[in-house]
């Protein structure tokens, strides 16, 4: 089994090393990729350092599985050169995910429509997969009507450069370099990817599109408010979900703690519920404050957290590629 991991030296590919180790993925050969610069830099995996190659001498190697997380536009031009030679991708970035020809997978969700023809398959959104992990269970049993989310998102979102601000800022340091266009230490941005024509931004837009791809139904009615806080470690959500059907409280805590990587934290009273230190270096999905909403029937309000790092990225790809070993779907 050989693979390669396409952007290994950044945070979300130093993650994917760390978590393919952790679950003991059964790779054979590991081919580190990243950009022309750090071509020969070495990257340490299961205590034995790896050189890294340059994406033509990665696709020369012909992997069976290439995980991508090297930002759209290397996606768009190399993905389609590793999916010629046989490679499976798995691909971090939005390049892929509306793609009609493409799947856009969360294994706990839809990993069983996938077939050895899929040779490009896209990594949801951080965001969407925490927030569709959540709420799979409940859909299954009350029908998801319409969805109002709002993000908390930490800066490692935005990688090592957003990192490196908030740490200047905090102490007291104006940003040799920032990852956004104000401040991020002791502020809050309502402010995600780019603006589109509609008012909203393209990580609340991407929430929209992903939830109803990756349900596989387009009535669900999504509206979304994507905020960066100056946080490390998790992305928070306030979720507000309205069903088709009623429900009781006490069989909804049952569904969530029975539903496929979703942990139930939930005990106000001893001051217990999701936090995003607590959710940093784990892969399951937080959920708590659960409430009915008493201003509309058949809605529930709920907070939802996860390491974005993991099972918002490197733990969902990881957890695609382990479905396609044991479903022998490559190699």
């Amino acid at each position: 089994m050989k693979l390669a991991i396409v952007g290994a030296t950044g945070l979300v590919g130093t993650e994917l090393l760390k978590v393919l180790a952790e679950r003991q993925f059964p790779l054979t050969e590991l081919l580190p990729v990243a950009s022309a610069k750090s071509v020969g830099q070495l990257v340490r995996f299961q205590g034995k350092d790896y050189p890294v190659v340059s994406m033509d001498d990665a696709i020369a190697a012909r992997p069976d599985i290439a995980i991508f997380s090297a930002g759209g536009s290397v996606s768009k031009e190399h993905a389609p050169r590793f999916a010629a030679v046989g490679t499976t991708v798995v691909d971090n970035s939005s390049a892929w995910r509306m793609d009609p020809t493409k799947k856009l997978v969360v294994p706990e969700i839809n990993a069983n429509t996938l077939t050895a023809a899929d040779k490009i398959i896209a990594n949801p959104n951080c965001s969407t997969i925490q927030m569709v992990v959540a709420l799979n269970d409940l859909h299954k049993a009350y029908g998801l009507q319409r969805i109002v989310v709002s993000t908390y998102q930490s800066v490692t979102g935005t990688g090592k450069k957003a990192v490196d601000q908030l740490m200047e800022e905090r102490a007291g340091q104006t940003a040799s370099n920032p990852a956004y266009p104000h401040p991020i230490d002791l502020n809050v941005l309502p402010h995600i990817d780019v603006f589109e024509e509609n008012g909203y931004t393209k990580e609340e837009m991407k929430m929209v599109h992903e939830t109803k791809k990756i349900m596989g139904d387009n009535s669900i009615r999504v509206t979304a408010t994507c905020v960066r806080i100056p946080v490390m470690g998790g992305h928070s959500e306030a979720v507000n979900v309205q069903f088709h059907k009623e429900f009781a409280m006490a069989e909804v805590r049952t569904i969530l703690r029975h539903t496929a990587g979703v942990e139930l934290v939930d005990e106000p009273s001893q001051n217990l519920y999701p936090m995003p230190k607590d959710s940093h270096g784990h892969d399951a999905v937080l959920v708590g404050r659960l409430r009915r909403d008493e201003t509309q029937e058949c809605t529930l309000n709920m907070w939802v957290v996860a390491d974005n790092l993991r099972k918002g990225a490197a733990t969902n790809a990881v957890q695609i590629a382990e479905y396609l070993v044991a479903n022998k779907l490559v190699g």
